[in-house]
C-alpha cells in the first residue's frame, strides 16, 4: 500500500486521488482485472481507468465500483449516522432537530491594543 494520506489536512483533489488509489489497490488485492470490475459495476473499461487514475468520475460510478468490490460496509462508515446524538436529544427534550439555527452572536466585544505602557 502507498503512503498514508491524512484526509484531515489534504486538499479535495488529493483526497480524490488517494481514494482512487485505494480502490485500485483493493481491486488488485482481490485479483480482479479492470475489465472484470467494469463488467461487474456496469460501467466501461475507460471509466474504471479514469477512476483509478483520479481523473474524476460521478458519485454513481464510485458507488457502483464500491458495490462491485463488496465494500458496501465501507459506505456505511463514510458518514456518521446523524440520528445517534444522545446528548443533543437530551438537550432538546427527546425531539429530533428539524432545522439548523445559527447561534446568536451575543454582545460583540471590541478588541483593543493593551493600553498599559511597557515603560511603567
Amino acid at each position: 500500500m502507498t503512503g498514508k494520506l491524512s484526509f484531515q489536512h489534504a486538499a479535495s483533489r488529493h483526497i480524490e486521488k488517494g481514494l482512487c488509489t485505494r480502490l485500485q489497490e483493493i481491486r488488485l488485492s482481490k485479483n480482479v482485472t479492470q475489465q472484470q470490475l467494469a463488467t461487474e459495476a456496469g460501467v466501461s473499461l475507460r471509466t474504471i481507468t479514469r477512476l483509478e487514475s483520479g481523473d474524476g468520475v460521478t458519485l454513481d460510478v464510485f458507488i457502483r465500483v464500491i458495490s462491485a468490490l463488496n465494500l458496501e460496509k465501507s459506505l456505511e462508515t463514510l458518514l456518521p449516522d446523524p440520528s445517534i446524538r444522545p446528548l443533543e436529544r437530551v438537550q432538546h427534550g427527546g425531539r429530533q432537530r428539524l432545522r439548523a439555527r445559527p447561534k446568536p452572536a451575543g454582545e460583540a466585544t471590541t478588541w483593543a491594543w493593551d493600553t498599559t505602557s511597557a515603560e511603567e
